[in-house]
């Protein structure tokens, strides 16, 4: 299974912030939104980082509240790592383990598709496993 079978299951949406949006408005969007990173464009949708809860946290940790009425560019990871909807979600899962993050941006010919998170991935590998199960079963009383 691929990346792109994730997206078409949960669709393309990415929810995306300009790097001078404050760190405060930044935690309401992940707040409304109810999820866990928002990826930090330029432009049409040129990638320049990304923010997680655990970034907001880390300069939380080091700021203090002060944090809040700064720019999210300041505590961003810029260094994204991105994936495309070619890739097997096996590949995937191990690049986000590896690098221990939770969300990866997917890209395709230069632009912003869709994002994945290790919930999307595991969910569809343990489906994956399950119908996989299912079939042996079905060729199992068959025989």
């Amino acid at each position: 299974m691929h990346v792109a079978a994730i997206l078409a299951q949960k669709g393309r949406e990415v929810a995306t912030i300009p790097a001078n949006t404050t760190t405060r408005e930044a935690v309401a969007e992940l707040a409304r939104r109810k999820i866990g990173a928002l990826v930090v464009t330029e432009g049409r949708n040129r990638i320049v980082g990304i923010v997680s809860e655990r970034d907001i946290v880390r300069g939380l940790a080091q700021q203090g509240a002060g944090l809040l009425d700064g720019a999210i560019g300041d505590i961003m990871t810029r260094e994204v790592v991105t994936c495309t909807e070619s890739e097997t979600i096996n590949r995937v899962m191990g690049r986000m383990t590896r690098g221990r993050f939770r969300h990866l941006p997917v890209m395709e010919a230069g632009r912003l598709v869709g994002i994945v998170s290790i919930g999307d991935v595991v969910k569809h590998r343990i489906e994956e496993v399950e119908r996989e199960a299912d079939e042996m079963r079905s060729y199992i009383a068959t025989a």
